[in-house]
């Protein structure tokens, strides 16, 4: 069981926070595949950013669920503020981002380019945690590169600052996504601290997230591109972790309803306009896991109306299930 203050989750299997994926409908979606609780995309702390259409979108609570924002910034006074601010307005848990090796987020010294500068994450930490009477978590790689990895001083630090449970992902800013996970790094990690370590990284499968769990002794699973176009991992996982029983995938037809009613919910959100093209890369992860032909992806690509990307999406349902009779 993992403990976050005041909520517990049994078998804890965590839908990351992605930033452009984990909108509102993804959230629901894993929620009722099976995920624990899903962390919404992570918002910018600088004040001028607050009243953007996408720092809006990224804000919308869902009062069925538990309301966990991650935060995004290197300044600690604009980090306690943004915390307070998200507090009032319903989060349930606030999350630091100090795990994105994006540059557009690094270059703004933010996201794991902070991990280089211990003394500020420890300012950034005892700030936030300062700052809201709701839990604070922490996200962050193993290190700036594979030559400066510091997880364990990290984890450490927050600590000492009341983080209440960490999560890491087994790769160094410089990695990005490429190269193996460091699962050895995160099992240090784990034996190191008291707080709660949630492991991420490369969990694709329900029996690589259990092979994870046992090597690294870690309470919990974050998955994150694994989930992309199958949301129903988060499922499968905490299925075969709770049982030791495998969890089927659901059948292609099952499979292209879920993306139908996921694309539907994406046009709801947020319009028409905005919806469509949001929708095309939801889609075309799904059509990927699948194993369709890249024609189909580029096919749905090219709709420009959000009644014609459902009736694609049903036209395609039919033909498989006239293929399979």
């Amino acid at each position: 069981m993992l403990t976050i203050g005041r909520h517990q989750f049994d078998y804890p299997v965590i839908a990351a926070p992605m930033a452009g994926v984990s909108d509102l409908p993804f959230r629901r979606l894993c929620l009722e595949h099976g995920a624990s609780y899903a962390v919404a995309e992570m918002i910018s702390a600088n004040p001028d950013t607050r009243q953007t259409q996408k720092s809006q979108w990224r804000s919308v609570i869902d009062s069925n669920q538990a309301h966990i924002v991650q935060i995004v910034g290197h300044d600690p006074e604009q980090l306690a503020e943004a915390a307070r601010l998200n507090q009032e307005a319903g989060a349930d848990i606030i999350d630091i981002n100090m795990g994105c090796p994006a540059k557009k987020v690094c270059k703004k010294a933010a996201g794991s380019a902070l991990l280089a500068n211990e003394a500020l994450v420890q300012d950034i930490l005892v700030a936030v945690k300062s700052a809201v009477d709701i839990p604070v978590t922490l996200k962050i790689r193993t290190g700036t590169s594979p030559n400066e990895r510091n997880a364990t001083t990290i984890a450490l630090i927050a600590q000492d600052a009341g983080i209440a449970a960490l999560t890491i992902h087994g790769r160094t800013k410089a990695c990005a996504f490429k190269g193996a996970v460091e699962y050895d790094t995160i099992a240090e990690v784990v034996s190191r601290v008291d707080i709660p370590v949630i492991a991420n990284g490369d969990i694709t499968h329900p029996d690589q997230a259990l092979k994870v769990l046992n090597y690294t002794g870690a309470a919990g699973i974050m998955v994150g591109r694994g989930a992309q176009g199958q949301p129903w991992l988060l499922g499968q996982i905490k299925h075969k972790w709770r049982t030791g029983e495998v969890l089927e995938a659901p059948s292609r037809e099952t499979k292209l309803h879920i993306a139908y009613q996921h694309v539907a919910a994406i046009h709801e959100f947020y319009g028409d306009f905005m919806g469509v093209r949001f929708a095309r890369k939801h889609a075309s992860w799904y059509f990927e896991s699948m194993d369709l032909d890249r024609s189909v992806r580029s096919s749905f690509n090219r709709i420009q109306h959000p009644q014609e990307q459902l009736d694609f999406i049903q036209q395609l349902t039919a033909t498989l299930r006239k293929d399979a009779a």
